[in-house]
């Protein structure tokens, strides 16, 4: 394979350890994947491993029907689920299904997250939408996710987690990072009273800030 495939090895066991880190996991729970389109190949993390014992080798690479092209540890169980966000989104590059608790509190209640800070705006883009629950690792887990992400960036699986999505893998980590501190204020807010929504024009300038001039690469502010 080539240094495609190898740079998207490195940076899953990079990014895995943030994960674990953030504390956006328990145990084995959750999994990445990158697409590399030039390879036609999805590099994804192996079956019950722990994030902080992951190396490059590792991982294992597939291809968008799921056939192993190379690696010799079993794929992720939910390798269905980020196949089928690759074939829907021509946008993404990375996924990253995380267990964090604020956000699988709303996954457990049915409860949707609205647009109610900047950071969802910019980097979500939308509501994150709760997935009709479909049990893990299955086709119906799969097309359900894909349903109810549509063009934004993250999605809650009902009774389970969430993903998030993103051009590249630091971007799909920040999708969950971002969601994960929008459920928690979110559920602050609705204690201490009714949580404001940002107008979906709001949103749109918001999220287009963030693609076209936010950061270094376009001098944007910080």
């Amino acid at each position: 394979m080539g240094p495609a495939i190898q740079k998207a090895r490195e940076d899953l066991a990079r990014v895995g350890r943030q994960v674990a880190g953030a504390g956006l996991v328990t145990g084995t729970w959750g999994n990445l994947s990158v697409y590399v389109p030039e390879e036609g190949a999805v590099v994804v993390t192996p079956s019950g491993l722990g994030y902080d014992r992951l190396n490059p080798g590792d991982m294992v690479a597939v291809d968008l029907d799921g056939r192993i092209l190379d690696g010799a540890l079993k794929p992720s169980t939910e390798l269905a689920l980020h196949l089928e966000i690759y074939r829907a989104r021509d946008d993404v590059r990375a996924v990253v299904h995380t267990h964090s608790m604020y956000a699988a509190a709303l996954a457990v209640a049915g409860v949707e997250l609205p647009v109610i800070l900047e950071e969802l705006a910019q980097v979500i883009g939308g509501t994150v939408r709760v997935a009709g629950y479909a049990m893990a690792g299955t086709h119906e887990l799969a097309f359900a996710a894909v349903q109810a992400l549509g063009r934004v960036n993250a999605v809650l699986l009902a009774n389970h987690g969430v993903v998030g999505v993103g051009r590249s893998l630091d971007e799909a980590l920040q999708a969950c990072l971002t969601v994960e501190k929008g459920a928690k204020v979110y559920l602050l807010a609705r204690q201490a009273g009714k949580p404001g929504v940002l107008s979906d024009a709001d949103v749109r300038a918001l999220r287009s800030f963030f693609v076209k001039a936010y950061g270094q690469r376009s001098g944007g502010e910080s």
